[in-house]
């Protein structure tokens, strides 16, 4: 899954209105953006080798669940700048409402992750890519560790 973390394949122009900053968005537009954004490079990731429809969608539902959303904001915390904890918090606290089956604490956390994901996607690709290439190391361990 790692060599897609430094793909350049979303390249989609991120040119915001002259004078909007993506500190402007709210932090639940940054998490939308950032849902998207991270379940595309999860599907990207596991395009290859081509598998059956069926496989791919179990590959990503596992990757993109709230559960290891948060467990990948864990990861990443000694890596992130004060400036990306705050954006994570802010995305963190922004959060109000949370499904029935999901611990209120781990959707924070996946939503502080998403957040964080759709700020970087705006501002610092090069800084998205290391991260997400971090992420993608972590989940390639921890599939490792589950055949064993």
């Amino acid at each position: 899954m790692a060599q897609w973390a430094n793909h350049q394949l979303l390249s989609v122009s991120t040119d915001l209105p002259s004078g909007c900053q993506p500190e402007c968005l709210s932090p639940t537009a940054l998490a939308y953006l950032g849902d998207s954004v991270y379940e595309l490079y999860v599907r990207l990731a596991h395009l290859f080798p081509p598998r059956r429809i069926v496989d791919y969608h179990q590959q990503v539902v596992a990757q993109v669940r709230a559960e290891r959303q948060a467990q990948y904001l864990d990861c990443l915390r000694a890596h992130l700048t004060p400036q990306e904890e705050d954006i994570v918090r802010r995305g963190r606290n922004a959060t109000t409402r949370c499904p029935a089956r999901l611990d209120p604490q781990i959707y924070q956390q996946a939503s502080g992750f998403e957040t964080l994901i759709g700020y970087l996607y705006l501002c610092d690709r090069a800084r998205l890519h290391q991260l997400l290439s971090l992420v993608f190391s972590e989940a390639d361990e921890s599939r490792g560790m589950d055949k064993a």
